[in-house]
């Protein structure tokens, strides 16, 4: 079962977009988050603006959640970015592009469940689904921050479920391989390139948006009670070889 009321972040496009149609598909109340409400043109949802970086976008687009919606259910942290290219190996990865890889994808999740957590304590229930990724089980050579920040999703996430778990409140995350995205495409499109991907994947195909959807509607749903602290890897066999 889907939760009544659930946040979205990143849900202009990608993964995001997909979980919120999702969502919104079995019947849940969706406050769909993005840095521009305009990428949300033809969801079903209540659009909120608001950079996952900013502390005080984020408290208002919460709370604004709340009064709109009714009290959050379910939170699922997806918003995240790779960084330029130029955000590679270490001793090449300028301060800035590694500050904001950092903001978005491990301090964003952060922020939202800072803001919503106070709710979800006082009803003593609640779902937190952070979106994090294999790069943060097996670092992608090149990808210093992205792999660092995604490291520390696994563990806000497992942080989340040994602090809340005795009040009601589940937190897992879902570790995606490679997902056919914007933010991928570049990749996928190049046949070189995207062949080396599929060399890595026993599967031989990369990830629809759509099937992380569903596992994220699973996860922020109230059908796996004893599920908490988890990561459900999605990566069609990548990390198994």
């Amino acid at each position: 079962m889907t939760p009544a009321v659930a946040l979205v972040t990143g849900a202009g496009s990608g993964i995001g977009r997909a979980c919120v149609e999702r969502l919104a598909a079995g019947a849940a109340r969706v406050a769909a988050v993005d840095l521009d409400v305009r990428f949300m043109d033809g969801l079903d949802a209540l659009p909120l603006a608001a950079d996952v970086s900013d502390e005080a976008a984020v408290a208002a687009a919460v709370a604004r959640a709340g009064d709109e919606l009714g009290p959050l259910d379910a939170v699922v942290n997806v918003a995240g970015i790779t960084g330029t290219r130029a955000a590679a190996e270490c001793h090449v990865t300028p301060g800035d592009e590694w500050r904001r890889v950092i903001e978005v994808n491990l301090t964003g999740p952060f922020l939202v469940c800072h803001a919503a957590l106070p709710g979800m304590l006082e009803r003593g229930r609640g779902t937190i689904v952070n979106v994090a990724s294999v790069a943060g089980l097996v670092a992608f050579p090149g990808r210093c921050a992205y792999s660092a920040s995604k490291g520390g999703v696994v563990q806000l996430t497992r942080s989340l479920a040994a602090d809340y778990a005795a009040r009601g409140i589940r937190a897992n995350a879902i570790c995606p391989g490679m997902v056919d995205t914007p933010m991928t495409r570049w990749r996928l499109e190049d046949p070189e390139l995207r062949g080396a991907v599929l060399e890595r994947i026993p599967a031989g195909r990369v990830a629809t948006t759509e099937e992380v959807a569903e596992a994220v509607a699973l996860l922020s749903g109230d059908a796996m009670p004893y599920m908490n602290g988890a990561m459900l890897v999605l990566d069609g066999g990548w990390t198994a070889v």
